[in-house]
């Protein structure tokens, strides 16, 4: 057993020593320079099948170390030296050009020299898209279309997430995210956050976003692979991509997650961008009044008194109107205007909260908002047999909403200010309720060519604004109009 570990330390070893001396002895040797700049197995590249959307594992050793890509049929393996896995598979399928995928060198096996051509630089912005400010920038001003190698035509931020089995709740939600200009931007380069861009979270949700805004991209599709294993065990298997979740369940754990790991002193990108302040008033109902005489409860008890307390959020939940029980045409659907739903943060409209010891009343104000307002329309009720989803269809604009009214003018010049939004996303939920008996999918607003989407996993078609208020939704993100 030891002279076996001592058999694989040296062939890792000499598996490092040929990543660095063997380029530079092929070059000492003559004619070397000339065979790694024209390389006779360029042409048995196929890109079409190349993915680089799944996990950085050797499909035999299933080891994250020294991976190779087969640029012929896109397997990944170990190593490069003598014995290993790539050199062969290089040696049984006569397949001779691999990709480093951690340094994005090419080398020829089994000859084992290092390819240098300007023609494989696609592959590596398919690998590692790289995005300058004036890249970024144009995002959301120059409609920019671009094109598969299969002569599809995409968006670049508007691409289709495959679906692996029942990961479309994750899929809306990354969607939607994209579209926050700086939780995007913040993501597009790494430089941003190259302290924590080591976590597997953090790391695989800016790659998956650098993908589906690569313009140069072979697929017209990203499958988000690495985010969901760098979710599920983040999570602690409390996501998984084979078991239908809750979006807003998802959303919150993801935002307070990438907030605690982003984070410098107290704030962070994801705090900058949602986090806003109200003010709760909590009030302690006293108990019934046959109750009351027999406990001898004075109701003037300072527990009873209102108590005021200022605290952040990251999304406003709204409460809709119980459905109606029964209903003489079943072909009218319940409606409300999201204005009404509000009115639960004016600071004036109280709501009751029971639990099973104490009864509390309980009024909203906001003291604070962040450019971007996430609100999410609580739509399932779930008790011990079963879960009800009311479908009241709630009905808003998609521009200038005013939210100047519900904020507490506690500061002068941020009252003073532009508070209307305008709808940037949305989520919306099909069927039954319950896990895996209903679907999701989402609308996002491209601003560089002014049109609305909507993504349904790989599914990406151009719908009229008219048709989004008319769907069941769940979650919403608004943008704060800029003056």
């Amino acid at each position: 057993a030891a002279a076996a570990g001592d058999v694989q330390i040296k062939r890792e070893r000499s598996d490092d020593e040929y990543e660095d001396e063997t380029p530079d002895k092929a070059r000492r040797v003559g004619g070397a320079e000339d065979r790694s700049r024209h390389c006779p197995y360029l042409d048995t590249i196929s890109r079409a099948i190349l993915d680089f959307d799944f996990e950085k594992l050797c499909s035999i050793s299933l080891s994250n170390q020294n991976v190779y890509a087969c640029l012929v049929c896109g397997k990944y393996f170990q190593g490069r030296g003598k014995g290993t896995h790539a050199y062969t598979h290089s040696l049984q399928q006569f397949h001779h050009v691999f990709l480093n995928l951690r340094t994005l060198k090419f080398y020829c096996l089994p000859d084992n020299y290092e390819v240098i051509d300007s023609s494989l630089d696609d592959i590596k912005h398919v690998l590692q898209p790289v995005f300058s400010d004036s890249t970024v920038r144009e995002l959301d001003t120059v409609p920019r279309t671009a094109l598969a190698l299969d002569g599809t035509q995409y968006l670049p931020g508007v691409v289709g997430l495959n679906n692996i089995k029942a990961n479309d709740y994750v899929n809306v939600v990354v969607e939607c995210l994209l579209h926050v200009r700086p939780l995007r931007d913040f993501f597009l380069k790494v430089e941003n956050y190259k302290d924590a861009a080591a976590d597997p979270l953090v790391g695989s949700l800016g790659e998956l976003f650098r993908k589906m805004c690569n313009p140069h991209a072979f697929k017209a599709h990203v499958s988000p692979h690495e985010f969901l294993q760098a979710v599920t065990n983040a999570s602690d298997r409390r996501f998984k991509l084979t078991e239908q979740g809750d979006p807003v369940e998802f959303l919150a754990w993801l935002l307070n997650t990438l907030h605690s790991r982003l984070k410098r002193g107290k704030r962070s990108v994801v705090s900058n961008t949602f986090q806003g302040a109200m003010e709760v008033t909590t009030r302690k109902l006293p108990p019934n009044a046959d109750t009351a005489v027999l406990m001898a409860v004075d109701p003037n008890d300072p527990q009873y008194q209102p108590k005021k307390e200022e605290t952040p959020f990251m999304f406003l939940t709204m409460d809709l109107p119980p459905a109606p029980l029964f209903q003489d045409d079943h072909s009218i659907i319940p409606q409300v205007p999201l204005f009404e739903l509000l009115n639960k943060f004016d600071g004036v409209t109280e709501k009751e909260y029971k639990t099973y010891r104490e009864a509390l009343m309980k009024k909203f104000q906001l003291t604070r908002l962040a450019d971007y307002v996430i609100i999410t329309i609580k739509r399932f009720t779930k008790n011990s047999f079963f879960v009800e989803k009311n479908g009241t269809i709630v009905n808003f604009p998609v521009k200038n909403i005013e939210l100047k009214d519900y904020l507490a003018a506690v500061d002068p010049e941020a009252a003073a200010g532009s508070y209307k939004y305008d709808l940037i996303a949305n989520i919306v939920h099909d069927g039954l309720p319950g896990a895996g008996k209903g679907t999701y999918r989402c609308h996002v607003y491209h601003k560089a060519n002014k049109h609305w989407y909507e993504m349904q996993d790989l599914t990406v078609t151009e719908i009229l604004p008219q048709m989004i208020t008319l769907s069941e939704s769940y979650i919403q993100i608004w943008e704060r109009q800029r003056e």
